[in-house]
């Protein structure tokens, strides 16, 4: 985990320090990059120190209750109505927003891609994501839609900031940097980060590599939190202290800048004269914040059966119907498998959720071949799905001893929406026309004779 790291050189007036975290889920934090830019005892003073602009930002209404109540007081060189200027339309083509129906042939079925190409030009994060499903409906904030992208370039004096949904970004190869006007994260391969809606960022690359890639959730509804544990208790699962939250970090930059904005599905763009992360100091609950996927502490069948999937919720986004969310992100981390007398992996099933899944590492238990890192899948609602043939005769016949999932990392965006496939996915060079082949071995076993198996 890149828990602190020398910035790049340029970037920041930090240029000097390390990155450092501030841990703890939901938390009211504060921070400041300049000693004394932090007011105390007050939100928004006469005048503030070091001749800065004070600005609340808000994740939820002002009447909100206390527990879902989210909002920063930002104390910034400029306030952010100079961060825009006159816009102008402009189009990501490949970026699509709910509702969408997409026009194109491919019928109904469970799909599965192989990982997305390197590109063939430059391109940014921005310019490199690419919408394979879409769901809900953000016009009334409800529903998501599931990215992949794959970049090759920074974004130097571009930035960037989503009106519709908070990010959540999931890498599988390349780390990455992640400027936000709250600080900065490193992230890498099972690591995840979450830019909240409305938040300024960039996106600058850390590693050597020859692809950057990954995976968005684009979440509409209300923001994503962590799951009540129920009879699990206190702990396990993904655990409060294990995500950090920047500190205070700015660029104090006097150039030209462009700033790109997502609202209501359509882009827009405006040209400043300055770097728009411009925040010295702030305070309060609504910030970005990174998790390290490898703490998360799962829980399982440890005498038979195999638990719902749920078990390995990191973060869901409630719905307005208890219990069914609007979205979670789950994921399948190494684990040990010890049930006895159990097919260990997961049962065949049809959902009325409908799951987008991605591998990062290693190999899902419940598929031999063809899902490969940097790989998806899309399981809509009530449709089947479950282990292919060579899976289920390896499970079936296998020594039930302990066996330990070791270098794998598996995930999962499952919403109670179905989702909309885009014509970018639908004619996706890497589609495998013959998934649904997997299952063809699966034959009938039964005749009727008492003590088959």
């Amino acid at each position: 985990m890149l828990e602190k790291a020398k910035k790049q050189s340029g970037a920041s007036s930090l240029d000097e320090q390390e990155l450092n975290y501030m841990p703890g889920f939901g938390n009211d934090f504060e921070t400041e990059g300049l000693p004394g830019a932090l007011p105390q005892g007050q939100n928004s003073p006469q005048k503030c120190e070091y001749g800065l602009y004070a600005e609340q930002l808000s994740g939820s209404p002002f009447t909100a209750p206390r527990g879902t109540n989210e909002r920063s007081w930002l104390y910034r060189i400029r306030p952010s109505v100079r961060h825009t200027g006159r816009f102008k339309k402009i189009d990501y083509p490949h970026w699509k927003t709910a509702p969408h129906i997409a026009q194109h042939s491919l019928a109904l079925g469970q799909l599965r891609w192989s990982p997305l190409p390197a590109p063939s030009e430059k391109l940014n994060f921005l310019e490199g994501i690419r919408t394979m499903t879409t769901a809900g409906d953000v016009l009334t904030q409800a529903g998501m839609a599931a990215h992949t992208y794959a970049f090759n370039a920074d974004m130097v004096d571009d930035y960037f900031f989503n009106a519709d949904g908070e990010l959540l970004i999931v890498p599988e190869t390349g780390a990455i940097r992640v400027f936000t006007e709250l600080g900065k994260m490193d992230v890498e391969p099972s690591e995840i980060c979450l830019v909240p809606r409305g938040t300024m960022f960039k996106v600058t690359r850390l590693s050597e590599e020859k692809i950057w890639r990954g995976y968005i959730c684009e979440n509409y509804g209300a923001k994503f939190t962590l799951p009540d544990r129920g009879p699990i208790g206190a702990n396990c699962l993904a655990n409060p202290r294990d995500f950090k939250t920047p500190v205070a970090a700015y660029e104090d930059k006097e150039m030209p800048c462009h700033v790109h904005v997502k609202w209501c599905g359509s882009f827009h763009v405006t040209e400043i004269g300055h770097s728009p992360l411009d925040v010295i100091a702030w305070h309060g609950n609504y910030a970005p914040y990174k998790y390290d996927l490898k703490t998360f502490s799962p829980v399982g069948a440890i005498l038979f059966d195999h638990p719902d999937p749920s078990i390995f919720t990191v973060l869901t986004a409630p719905s307005g119907e208890a219990g069914t969310a609007n979205v979670d992100f789950v994921i399948f981390p190494p684990r040990w498998l010890v049930a006895e007398h159990t097919f260990r992996p997961p049962w065949y099933h049809r959902n009325i959720m409908s799951e987008f899944m991605g591998l990062i590492l290693g190999r899902y238990d419940a598929k031999e071949e063809g899902f490969v890192p940097g790989g998806m899948s899309l399981h809509n609602m009530m449709l089947a799905h479950g282990p292919d043939a060579s899976g289920f005769e390896k499970a079936s016949n296998g020594e039930l001893k302990p066996v330990k999932l070791d270098n794998t990392m598996a995930f999962m965006f499952e919403t109670r929406f179905p989702q909309q496939l885009t014509k970018f996915a639908a004619e996706l060079e890497t589609l495998q026309d013959d998934y649904i082949d997997c299952w063809a071995g699966l034959e009938r076993k039964f005749d009727g004779t008492p003590g088959i198996k």
